[in-house]
C-alpha cells in the first residue's frame, strides 16, 4: 500500500492543478505544481523540510547551550513568583 502513496499523491496534484487551471485559478494551479515539484525533489534526494527543521533545532540547542548556568539564572520557582505578585 505504501508504494502507491508517491504516485497517487502526484496524480492527485496533477488533477488538482488541471482543475484549478480549467477554472481560471492560476495561482492555485501554480501552488499545486510547486507542491508536486517539492514532493518529487524530496523523494529523489531524501531531503525534506522536516530534516531541515530538525537541523535548525539542533543548531539552536547547541548555540544556546547552558544559558541559565552561564548567566547565573536560577530555575523558575513558582512560589517566589507568587510571593512577589502578592
Amino acid at each position: 500500500m505504501e508504494e502507491f502513496l508517491y504516485p497517487a499523491s502526484l496524480i492527485l496534484l496533477v488533477l488538482l492543478a488541471f482543475t484549478f487551471n480549467r477554472t481560471n485559478n492560476g495561482k492555485m494551479a501554480l501552488i499545486m505544481i510547486l507542491i508536486g515539484i517539492y514532493i518529487v525533489y524530496s523523494h529523489e534526494t531524501g531531503d525534506s523540510a522536516t530534516d531541515w527543521k530538525n537541523e535548525m533545532v539542533e543548531t539552536m540547542d547547541k548555540s544556546v547551550g547552558n544559558y541559565s548556568g552561564s548567566h547565573n539564572i536560577d530555575e523558575f520557582d513558582e512560589n517566589k513568583a507568587k510571593e512577589s505578585a502578592n
